[in-house]
């Protein structure tokens, strides 16, 4: 199946984008309603501001609507009737991730990895760079082996390890 967007126009894709240097400053904002977890973490690993309806407890079709116009998100759903009640709505068919991921990809959507870790994978807030003698926690690498972020929201780590070479492995395989 093929994603369908009400009223989407995708963008050009720069030389930057096709380089991997994704500014995700130019990602639009969008909200995954309760059926997408799992492709919100990878919408975030290519520098999408991915919002999951259930991070902040909503299901509801009404109040989903009513979040994705107040925070200025388009909404990514696999509700076909949700999506056809909603101005700008992407509705996804497939049921596993790299199914619905190739959808967004025919859609439109840009999948390229971004260069670094932007958004964090738990919460989607912001990340920023652990500076040189900030204090890690013990499950992430030793200041020198690899740049690490903290997420401004939840204060999670991340860097590019072995997860997020699996996640590039799988968004080439698109």
């Amino acid at each position: 199946m093929r994603a369908t967007p009400t009223g989407f126009a995708p963008s050009s894709v720069s030389t930057a984008e096709m380089s991997g240097a994704v500014d995700p400053a130019n990602r639009e904002p969008l909200l995954l309603d309760a059926m997408l977890g799992k492709l919100a973490t990878y919408l975030r690993v290519c520098g999408y501001d991915a919002a999951y309806a259930l991070d902040d407890g909503v299901e509801d079709d009404d109040r989903l609507r009513d979040l994705a116009a107040a925070e200025g998100r388009r909404l990514v759903t696999r509700d076909r009737a949700l999506a056809a009640s909603t101005p700008g709505a992407v509705v996804v068919t497939e049921r596993d991730v790299e199914g619905q991921l190739r959808e967004l990809r025919d859609a439109g959507f840009d999948l390229t990895p971004a260069a670094r870790p932007t958004r964090c994978g738990a919460c989607n807030g912001r990340l920023e760079p652990v500076d040189a003698g900030d204090p890690r926690p013990d499950y992430a690498p030793d200041e020198g082996d690899a740049p690490v972020w903290r997420c401004v929201d939840c204060g999670q780590c991340f860097w590019t390890g072995s997860h997020w070479d699996d996640v590039r492995a799988t968004l080439r395989r698109l």
